[in-house]
């Protein structure tokens, strides 16, 4: 388990996607990129969380499982 900055998608207050960030201003920074595409269902938000994390094939870890705390 580590300490990233996540950025999630809702999509009708569920968790579609998250991908982790570098850093929070980098975060916010894709926050708003995909804020500018119009969708009333669809939320972003950025968080500092616990997550459990997996290594891809190609070597990039990516988040299997946010720990709310």
């Amino acid at each position: 388990m580590e300490i990233v900055v996540a950025l999630l998608m809702f999509v009708n207050h569920e968790i579609k996607e998250h991908r982790i960030q570098d850093s929070m201003s980098v975060c916010l920074k894709h926050k708003r990129e995909a804020s500018r595409q119009i969708n009333e269902n669809i939320e972003y938000k950025c968080i500092k969380t616990k997550a459990e994390l997996e290594t891809n094939i190609d070597g990039t870890q990516s988040i299997k499982k946010i720990i709310l705390e």
